[in-house]
């Protein structure tokens, strides 16, 4: 598909001072999300739908495709990540890049600043729903480093490409929520992040169900919560390296915990 001909859908001034938040929340470099507003380019409702549905497809290629270890795994999760990305640089003639900008020191400050207030939001709302509703265990954190030393290399490698697919799977409906909102329902661009936040961690709770065996409080408190916060981290810097960074730090800190008690056990 192309965007030869696609014209931005209307909406208001993005870069208003009065439609973006204040500092804590975003950064006053001016930079703004990608593709909602027409820059780099315009995608239209059906290339958006496009978009989305590629998300499913890597989202059903990652549950579907059986992973009986670790390098097995790097298939479905690198199509996880990859089935999005690619369509994307399709229906946008590779400006798909937009999404990820260039790295700096402040950034991975931030990185590690939302991955550990993610690790504290997380504790504190697992507490909370454990009291009142019970939590079911992860497997992939049972498994942790039960394998060889290779195996568990493989573990790091594919769990650190699927958490990027996690952020796309995440972010590409956050930004098609923005762009309908404000392109079509005419609503302000800050009502249309608050929007595409709180739904897409919706979306990103529900996918989590069958990880914990159909535990909606689980699912949509616990991990919803801590989409949450990652999706701030996005928010503040419209960099996906970041919320991605986040995201691994956080997760690979506690898969790093299970290796070493699965280990011990071992021994």
């Amino acid at each position: 598909m192309n965007t030869h001909h696609t014209r931005a859908l209307p909406a208001p001034d993005s870069t208003a001072a009065d439609d973006r938040f204040g500092r804590l929340i975003e950064r006053s470099d001016g930079d703004d999300f990608p593709f909602y507003n027409g820059v780099p380019v315009a995608l239209t409702v059906r290339q958006w739908i496009v978009a989305v549905i590629a998300v499913v497809a890597g989202f059903v290629a990652l549950v579907a495709i059986p992973q009986p270890n670790n390098f097995v795994a790097l298939l479905p999760r690198a199509l996880f990540v990859g089935i999005p990305l690619l369509t994307l640089a399709l229906i946008t003639r590779n400006h798909w890049r937009a999404l990820f900008r260039e790295v700096r020191g402040r950034d991975v400050r931030t990185m590690f600043g939302f991955a550990l207030l993610n690790i504290v939001v997380s504790f504190v709302l697992a507490v909370i729903v454990s009291a009142l509703f019970g939590v079911a265990s992860n497997e992939v954190m049972e498994d942790a480093g039960q394998g060889t030393a290779l195996d568990t290399a493989a573990f790091y490698v594919g769990t650190g490409i699927q958490l990027v697919g996690e952020e796309v799977f995440t972010m590409l409906p956050f930004l098609a929520l923005m762009s309908f909102v404000l392109g079509r329902v005419q609503l302000s661009r800050r009502t249309a992040i608050v929007l595409a936040w709180l739904v897409s961690a919706v979306w990103f709770g529900a996918a989590h169900l069958p990880t914990y065996d159909w535990n909606f409080a689980q699912a949509f408190i616990v991990i919803g919560g801590a989409r949450l916060v990652l999706t701030l981290a996005y928010i503040r810097t419209k960099n996906l390296w970041v919320s991605s960074g986040a995201h691994i730090i956080n997760d690979w800190a506690l898969f790093t915990q299970a290796v070493l008690v699965n280990s011990a056990l071992i021994a």
